[in-house]
């Protein structure tokens, strides 16, 4: 059963050609990690690979569409996935926000539906508050 799920859309405080270029190198996500899930996290250029909460997921870069677009998609999941960046140029910055399409059955929507929506959005969030200079806030149960 085919589910989707967009994030809300924020300001990052850098122009899109910045912001996208910092992504587009799946090595540049790891650097931003808290220190305490960098062990669980292993990534070359167009992939990256995790572990969280004992289950293993990988993505791998399927378009690089430079300065507006960068998809992703699963890398061998119990489930199909893709990922979806938009870089949007915007005053002040980039409109960024996160598309995901997952293949969940029923359970696994119920089950992880609105904690995927979440996560998307606190990215989002956490993007625009490192924009502007803070510290962003991560959540505690992600391992």
């Amino acid at each position: 059963m085919a589910a989707h799920y967009d994030s809300k859309h924020g300001i990052v405080a850098v122009p899109p050609e910045q912001l996208y270029m910092s992504f587009t190198d799946m090595r540049n996500l790891t650097q931003s990690l808290p220190e305490k899930y960098r062990d669980s996290v292993t990534a070359d250029f167009d992939s990256i690979h995790a572990t969280v909460q004992g289950f293993s997921i990988a993505v791998r870069v399927v378009e690089r569409n430079p300065y507006s677009l960068l998809r992703l998609e699963d890398d061998d999941a119990p489930f199909h996935f893709s990922i979806t960046a938009h870089f949007d140029p915007a005053p002040g910055g980039t409109d960024f926000s996160i598309e995901v399409d997952a293949d969940l059955n029923l359970m696994m929507k119920a089950l992880l539906g609105g904690r995927i929506k979440d996560a998307l959005d606190k990215a989002v969030d956490g993007l625009v508050q490192v924009s502007q200079g803070k510290r962003p806030e991560f959540p505690s149960d992600l391992g």
